[in-house]
């Protein structure tokens, strides 16, 4: 009775194949004498069928061969992406605090509260190149259009580090003034090509992705749609600065030429990219209620730290106020002033 009790589903092995023979054969036998023909035939046929499995598996083993020694397999094209935009970058340390022509700099759009949204990036997000992900794999080199967004790094790699170049003619080693044209330009860690950031004005085929604003995105065409402006924040003293060199890893403005709108960070809206979720980046400039420019349309051009190889300037502390350096001084002993006296300092 104990036989009955499992089912062909439970037996492995032989015990299950001598299962399914023995109900072939029970099947058979309702032909007759013509059973031997049918096996022939069925014969024959799982012969053909195994051959040209065989045949088939063999064509895309040599397929899959070639492919590899070319390098055109698809992990291979998607390690060597990663290798190229992941790749460190140093960058340039400004020795008298200012911007030149030719540095090798990383736009970063400093922390600040989003009071707009619920859900936003936090920290400081650089500007990086955010190539497609299905075209980024039916081609070696990147797409262009190519596009842009901002994230949650302060390593320089091939992806954020960006080359501030001259666009009227400017000789390398000048410096990079307010209210004077400029370029950004990217590698992105290929050595035979450079991309500008760009922008136009928005139509009905072509806008941001989330806000549907002006777009922004890199192209290898050279045109004054790459052109570009630093500005001060303050717009009180713009007019002073005009002229003036740019600080390196100060806030500053940066305006496309060609429409008027400012580079912006959306911090709440997000972008599902290759690497990750990162923020829009679009061309749009927001006004507070003083006519001010907000924060998300401020940015600093981050300098190499010559401390360390592989750092920012970013990664160095802030030093203190001058008022908290007075309170410090004050209460340290044997330096308090008598009650009613005053903290000051003689000229030197």
């Amino acid at each position: 009775m104990a036989q009955n009790l499992y089912g062909p589903g439970v037996r492995m092995g032989n015990w299950n194949e001598d299962v399914y023979l023995e109900e072939v054969r029970r099947h058979l036998s309702c032909f007759g004498p013509k059973s031997s023909k049918y096996l022939y035939y069925s014969g024959l046929l799982l012969t053909l069928w195994v051959s040209f499995i065989f045949l088939f598996n063999q064509e895309l083993m040599k397929d899959f061969l070639a492919k590899k020694d070319k390098g055109q397999l698809l992990i291979q094209r998607n390690r060597r992406l990663k290798e190229n935009l992941l790749r460190p970058m140093q960058l340039s340390i400004s020795e008298d605090g200012y911007i030149r022509y030719g540095d090798k700099v990383m736009l970063v759009n400093p922390d600040h509260p989003e009071t707009e949204a619920d859900l936003f990036l936090g920290g400081d997000l650089s500007l990086c190149m955010t190539p497609d992900e299905i075209k980024a794999h039916l081609r070696d080199a990147l797409e262009v259009p190519c596009g842009l967004s901002a994230a949650q790094t302060k390593i320089p790699v091939g992806r954020n580090t960006f080359t501030v170049l001259c666009a009227a003619g400017e000789v390398i080693g000048q410096f990079l003034r307010y209210g004077q044209n400029f370029r950004l330009g990217i590698a992105g860690g290929f050595a035979d090509r450079m991309l500008y950031l760009s922008s136009d004005h928005r139509t009905l085929m072509k806008s941001s992705k989330r806000s549907w604003l002006q777009e922004v995105y890199l192209t290898d065409e050279d045109s004054y749609l790459n052109c570009w402006q630093a500005a001060f924040p303050d717009p009180q003293l713009r007019l002073e600065y005009e002229g003036f060199p740019v600080l390196a890893n100060a806030k500053i403005l940066i305006n496309h030429c060609h429409t008027n709108r400012g580079l912006v960070a959306h911090r709440h809206l997000f972008l599902s990219t290759y690497f990750g979720k990162e923020a829009e980046v679009a061309a749009h400039t927001y006004l507070d209620s003083h006519r001010v420019e907000k924060p998300k349309n401020h940015w600093m051009l981050v300098t190499g730290n010559p401390r360390k190889d592989s750092s920012t300037m970013l990664d160095l502390p802030k030093p203190p106020a001058e008022d908290t350096r007075v309170l410090e001084h004050v209460a340290e002993p044997g330096t308090r002033n008598a009650p009613g006296a005053h903290a000051c300092t003689r000229p030197m």
